[in-house]
């Protein structure tokens, strides 16, 4: 509706403007409609824009039809121009979701592991706090925490990178293993406090290495909160 709405607003100035500058002005109503996070509001708009810059700024004027080769790439670059704008916008609200996220996950166990270490809260609660906290962030099935320290073909290392068997395993391309629990090791000050145990078996799941990070973070968080705890898990000699 506001391409529309300023076309026809501007149609009687046509004369005294370029077409390049009446594109320029539609172009503002484009990114507007893509500013809203709706795909479907970008696009629209776009090829509305198009559609009525054709109408009333290209001749034969009134009609839906071109025939100057300029006037139908300005057409044309309207509507790439307004797909573009447009994912783009859905990338930035979506990494802006992300992080507010990510952010959040932060928060929340920050504040729980304080509980913890205040004796306002209980081991146990951050431990089941935190496991959900991980399992929404990278997207797996299940997270628990074991205080042993058994051999696990997959663990999750300290800078985000993963070893399988022994050897670098590519989360990015491959995804989480589904063959094997994935030791993420909960530690503070060198001391291992026990590990979280992940399980991606249902599907392959590809976090990234931030989301990656985020449970690292989490992890480190609880091991901090144990190492102050009264009632943390035995502690593990990481030589063994």
């Amino acid at each position: 509706m506001a391409p529309l709405v300023a076309c026809a607003a501007l149609s009687p100035l046509r004369d005294n403007f370029a077409n390049t500058n009446i594109a320029l002005v539609l172009v503002l109503l484009i990114v507007a409609g893509a500013a809203t996070g709706i795909r479907a509001a970008g696009l629209v708009a776009a090829l509305s824009s198009a559609a009525w810059f054709d109408f009333f700024f290209t001749e034969p004027y009134n009609h839906f039809s071109i025939v100057d080769r300029a006037d139908i790439e300005t057409a044309a670059l309207l509507m790439l121009v307004g797909g573009a704008v447009t994912e783009i916008a859905l990338w930035g609200r979506r990494q802006q979701a992300r992080a507010s996220s990510e952010q959040g996950y932060l928060d929340g166990v920050l504040s729980t592991s304080a509980a913890v270490g205040a004796g306002r809260s209980s081991t146990d609660s951050l431990l089941d706090h935190v496991c959900e906290q991980i399992v929404g962030v990278l997207g797996i099935d299940r997270c628990r925490f074991d205080p042993g320290n058994d051999a696990i073909l997959a663990t999750l290392d300290n800078d985000g990178t993963m070893t399988y068997n022994g050897r670098p395993f590519d989360v990015g391309r491959l995804g989480l293993p589904t063959d094997s629990e994935i030791a993420l090791v909960v530690q503070s000050g060198g001391v291992v406090h026990g590990r979280f145990l992940l399980t991606a078996a249902t599907r392959i799941v590809r976090p990234t290495l931030e989301q990656l990070r985020v449970a690292i973070a989490l992890a480190n968080q609880v091991g901090a909160a144990l190492a102050t705890s009264d009632e943390h898990p035995p502690r593990i000699d990481p030589s063994r």
